[in-house]
């Protein structure tokens, strides 16, 4: 039985943090939620049976998932948050308060005050967060309470009125919590630059203040004033495990949309992220069947117009990787690092992730296309007369002059198959001579080919260069089949691809499809062929020693090895353990070459 689409979506959800959502036959997103890791939050809906109603019915009700990445749980949850009131899903809990998450507000005022609130007023003071707890925040309150001496009033603290005497000190300046700058006990440049260590903290820059800190505590424990050390040690523990605002939410980025591509040969993914009010309200990610070629410009300037239409969006700034012409008078910005950067990276993730997802699925519903890409893409690339269903790789492994062999790694598809991997052991070259062996290992693969009348693949590769290249072309030309078979060479250094009776060599974009399957047939045949130098060296120095031994044959070495696995036990057998497999003659002779003292 075929799996349904929703079980091919749940099969390729990442292992990654983020929020899930679930849309019922009509496309209505009925549930949202949030996990540490999307895919095993989503699959338990579907593995195991549920005693709750409602879930049953919620569970029934699912016809397709859609997820968005992010970086950490507490953006999950921040997000969740965002989705749920925003469009109020039928099988989620509504918060009936409306209830918003905590800030830290630095008020745009003379003598700024530091203090909590829910609501985000746009008057020009900053705010910070928000934070997934109120005890987070009055830590950090309370952090900075204890290394600076702020200000609790909300006085006008103008510049005349505090010249004219208009205030008193309170009881917070009696109490060493406030120096006093309603009388102008404290200047507004030094007030201004414990703000500035402030935001600093807030922002999760916390050098100095940790630095301060540990003063702090070192000056109690001098004094023996071990309780107050201890308060201090526990607040720098909080600070050194305090990590920085979150990247979902941040009221100085409103009403903005973001866009990323990312591309391969055939296809474009286009993530889009709406934020309101500071807020992610929607990701959408857009695929684009390329047909020309077309640039990621040109290709991202179509989805941005596709996508505002789509969704109505009159967004007057725009995120992007790299400029577009968008026309009218849309603000176009190319973060290059802080808060917008890291949104944009956060849209760069959900479309690469989308990208996986979808190659995923490709491989499960259709396992053919992604073979039927990868081929057409090396034909273009290698410019060969026909796609490489069938590829060969050679080469030579001669270490420190011994054991000379060489390996033929096949690929079939874009894929090994490891079944038709051939190993050659040198015959007829002698000493290490790469050119000579390479001539020979190629004309005696083909050879046999043609005499068992086997299928000849339709691409050579040979690891190495012009010299490697030329041995082999000796060799297909003895045979006749020089315009037969494609043949190419690559040379480590540099991955250069070189061609037959072309001095100047192909280099393939780092990045490239082709060029990745290339270096896989190289690596494999590699590892193949040292692995068959490795084994040949091993069995020689163990059969070594028993050849020495007069009177013992290779027939004799075979049947001992067979039987004991390794020299070292055949060295400490018994006699008559060595007897029951090579009889009493040679049993002797290989038992006192091995006890010539006890002899």
């Amino acid at each position: 039985m075929p799996e349904s689409p929703l079980d091919i979506q749940i099969k390729t959800l990442p292992h990654q943090p983020g929020v899930y959502q679930y849309f019922d036959a009509d496309e209505r997103l009925i549930y949202v939620g949030k996990a540490k890791d999307i895919k095993k939050r989503v699959s338990s809906y579907f593995n195991k049976h549920h005693d709750y109603g409602k879930t049953r019915v919620l569970v029934k009700n699912i016809v397709s998932v859609k997820h968005i990445v992010v970086e950490t749980e507490n953006d999950a949850l921040l997000l969740e948050n965002n989705l749920i009131k925003k469009y109020k899903p039928k099988y989620n809990v509504l918060l009936k308060d409306d209830k918003s998450y905590p800030w830290i507000c630095v008020k745009k005022e003379r003598f700024p005050r530091v203090f909590p609130t829910r609501r985000v007023i746009k008057d020009g003071s900053e705010y910070f967060g928000p934070y997934t707890s109120m005890k987070t925040v009055k830590t950090l309150l309370g952090l900075i309470k204890g290394l600076y001496q702020l200000r609790t009033c909300n006085y006008d603290l103008s510049e005349s009125k505090i010249n004219s005497g208009k205030y008193k000190v309170c009881l917070e300046y009696h109490l060493g919590n406030c120096l006093g700058a309603c009388e102008g006990y404290e200047t507004e440049e030094e007030y201004q630059a414990n703000i500035i260590a402030i935001r600093e903290i807030l922002k999760g820059n916390f050098k100095d203040s940790l630095q301060q800190f540990r003063i702090q505590m070192r000056q109690h424990a001098e004094a023996m004033q071990f309780e107050d050390a201890h308060k201090i040690k526990e607040k720098l523990e909080v600070l050194e495990n305090y990590q920085a605002k979150s990247t979902i939410v941040n009221p100085k980025i409103s009403n903005v949309d973001v866009f990323s591509i990312i591309s391969d040969e055939g296809y474009a993914y286009v993530n889009f992220l709406q934020l309101s009010y500071g807020s992610i309200i929607r990701s959408h990610t857009l695929e684009l069947k390329k047909k020309l070629q077309e640039t990621d410009e040109h290709l991202l300037t179509l989805a941005i117009t596709e996508i505002r239409q789509r969704f109505n969006s009159n967004s007057k700034e725009i995120y992007v990787p790299f400029k577009v012409d968008l026309g009218g008078d849309v603000k176009i910005t190319i973060p290059k690092l802080g808060d917008k950067k890291s949104i944009l990276d956060l849209s760069v993730r959900n479309a690469k992730y989308y990208r996986m997802d979808k190659m995923k699925q490709i491989k499960i519903v259709d396992p053919d296309r992604h073979a039927n890409r990868i081929m057409a893409q090396m034909k273009a690339d290698l410019l060969l007369p026909e796609e490489p269903r069938h590829i060969e790789c050679f080469d030579n492994s001669n270490i420190q002059g011994t054991n000379p062999v060489a390996a033929c790694v096949v690929f079939k598809n874009g894929k090994p198959s490891k079944k038709d991997y051939r190993h050659f052991n040198i015959k007829t070259v002698v000493g290490p001579d790469d050119f000579a062996s390479m001539e020979e290992v190629v004309y005696r693969r083909y050879k046999r080919l043609l005499d068992e009348d086997e299928p000849l693949p339709q691409l050579i590769i040979i690891d190495g260069g012009k010299g490697q290249l030329s041995s082999a072309l000796k060799s297909l030309d003895a045979l006749g089949l020089r315009n037969t078979i494609a043949i190419i060479g690559i040379a480590k250094r540099l991955e250069e691809l070189f061609y037959p009776d072309d001095p100047i060599p192909l280099y393939l974009d780092k990045k490239s499809e082709t060029l990745k399957v290339i270096q896989f047939l190289r690596n494999e045949a590699h590892r193949f062929g040292i692995e068959h130098h490795r084994n040949r060296r091993s069995k020689g120095a163990l059969t070594t020693e028993l050849e020495n031994i007069s009177g013992v044959g290779e027939q004799t070495i075979v049947d001992l090895m067979k039987q004991f696995k390794t020299v070292k036990r055949i060295a400490n057998a018994k006699l008559d353990e060595l007897e029951a497999v090579v009889g009493v003659s040679r049993a002797n002779k290989v038992y006192n070459y091995y006890h010539k003292e006890e002899a």
